[in-house]
């Protein structure tokens, strides 16, 4: 182990102990030869050679790299027992006494972590241990990224120092991909500085536990609580930002860094410009309410419609009868709606909004793609169809799509329809006793006892027919399903005479 006051191979002089981790420890030295300080980075006796490997790997990975934001490395070499790096000494402090921060100084900062990050990945290296540790802040309020030690290169080259499948890393910065021991490419990166500015923003990591398995199972299935939700008055171009990081998904996330520094710098834009009397920016020309019962999608999606500049989230709904109540007070001109929620489902919210206004413009968002669904739906007047498999500027399209006049239909969704149709053309979908039920509907038989009398069978099974004929037909109510059949011609004249005798 290296001692205070120890030359190095006679040119780098030990004089302080100013960091120390697991497999090494960090002095600040003088280079003796250039005159200039640097500090070394001396690696514990008897580690694994596997640590040592490491850190050799270390040297190679951050010789490849010369940018302002990325600590630079000087010299790597052995003195006996002792593996050493020299490297740039930073004057600053890690990030983490930075925790929590104003929006402005997480945007600042974490632009210049991206900028950064953009040119590791481009020089074809991938960190994986992006945390609050390995990023310094220097005097001059800039960055510096440090510990390439678990850098890997993209193309996938270099031979594993671990296991294919293992986890290597910080729990609580792992992206999903890196807890289940997968691929990864330079997306973990962005994954693992989402949850950077998520801390820097908040003060708290979007998942902990106590143990390193719960954390990894939070990593990969829970939802992050929207940083909102935490901090009053976040800007929501900001929100949006991070929790696009954020995503399980890695095709869900920013591209590349550099795209996510853009977003980043857009985020406070117009804020900026507010601020500027000869640039006052135009106001979003689409005024729309989302109603969804889960916030851990709303909010972010509510973020992103607004980052695109030209929507403007004017209210939010839980449930069908909060969705009513916000497009009477607010007129919106499109509603995004969710189907599934409680006390009022969006299906049943939906004719009751168009009654009222038909002039807005419905955008159904929902998991639900069944062609009944669908169906009825559309009947009931939506303006379009999308699944929440959708990306987030899918969903900002087709706001604007079905603002301008079109009808949007989803991936997938334009497929049920057809299918829908062909099951129509195919002739009847009802089975006898199905179609008997809705002859006494269209007759005018309203209660179950006498449509049981008429037709001589079991009160008990008048309820389950008509189940059946209203899911078949894909839509609300007995009524609405012998309309249906009516129209189709399943159901005539004669049959609803005959049924009156």
């Amino acid at each position: 182990m290296a001692r205070i006051g120890q030359k190095l191979n006679d040119r780098y002089l030990v004089e302080e102990l100013i960091g120390e981790g697991a497999t090494s420890a960090v002095y600040r030295g003088v280079d003796l030869l250039l005159k200039r300080p640097v500090a070394i980075k001396v690696l514990h006796p008897h580690v694994h050679a596997t640590a040592r490997q490491r850190f050799e790997r270390e040297a190679q990975a951050s010789a490849r790299l010369n940018h302002p934001s990325i600590m630079l490395i000087f010299d790597y070499g052995r003195d006996r027992d002792d593996y050493y790096l020299v490297v740039e000494l930073v004057r600053g402090k890690p990030l983490s006494e930075f925790i929590p921060c104003s929006p402005e100084r997480a945007v600042r900062l974490g632009s210049q972590i991206c900028l950064a990050l953009d040119y590791a990945h481009r020089a074809g290296l991938i960190h994986r241990d992006i945390k609050p540790a390995n990023i310094y802040v220097t005097h001059e309020d800039t960055i510096k990224i440090m510990d390439f030690g678990l850098a890997i290169p993209l193309d996938g080259s270099q031979k594993r120092l671990t296991a294919h499948g293992s986890i290597i890393g910080t729990p609580a910065y792992l992206s999903p991909e890196q807890a289940q021991g997968k691929p990864l490419d330079q997306r973990t990166d962005l994954y693992s500085l989402g949850v950077v500015l998520y801390e820097m923003v908040t003060g708290r990591l979007p998942f902990d536990a106590d143990d390193i398995t719960s954390i990894l199972i939070q990593q990969v299935t829970k939802a992050p609580q929207p940083p909102s939700q935490l901090v009053k008055d976040l800007p929501r171009g900001l929100e949006a930002v991070i929790l696009k990081a954020l995503a399980k998904q890695p095709e869900q996330r920013f591209a590349t860094a550099l795209e996510m520094a853009a977003a980043l710098e857009a985020a406070l834009a117009p804020a900026s410009r507010a601020a500027a009397p000869a640039e006052i920016p135009a106001k979003p020309r689409i005024r729309a309410v989302l109603a969804d019962d889960h916030p851990s999608l709303r909010t972010p999606l509510a973020a992103y419609l607004e980052l695109s500049g030209d929507i403007a989230v004017v209210g939010e709904a839980s449930d069908g009868l909060e969705a009513i109540e916000m497009c009477r007070r607010h007129q919106p001109d499109v509603l995004l709606l969710d189907l599934n929620m409680p006390n009022l489902s969006g299906l049943d919210a939906l004719p009751q909004i168009k009654h009222m206004n038909p002039s807005i413009r419905v955008l159904v968002l929902t998991a639900r793609d069944e062609t009944p669904c669908i169906m009825r739906a559309l009947r009931s007047g939506a303006n379009g169809y999308i699944l929440k498999t959708a990306t987030e500027q899918e969903v900002v399209n087709a706001v604007k799509d079905v603002y301008a006049g079109a009808t949007v239909l989803g991936r997938g969704v334009a497929e049920r329809i057809v299918e829908g149709l062909r099951a129509m053309d195919r002739g009847n979908p009802l089975s006898e006793d199905e179609h008997a039920v809705l002859r006494c509907v269209a007759a005018g038989f309203e209660e179950n006892d006498r449509i049981a009398q008429r037709l001589g069978i079991d009160e008990s099974s008048v309820p389950r027919l008509l189940k059946n004929a209203i899911d078949k037909l894909g839509v609300r109510n007995r009524s609405e399903a012998a309309l249906m059949a009516v129209r189709a011609g399943w159901i005539t004249l004669d049959d609803i005479r005959s049924m009156m005798r």
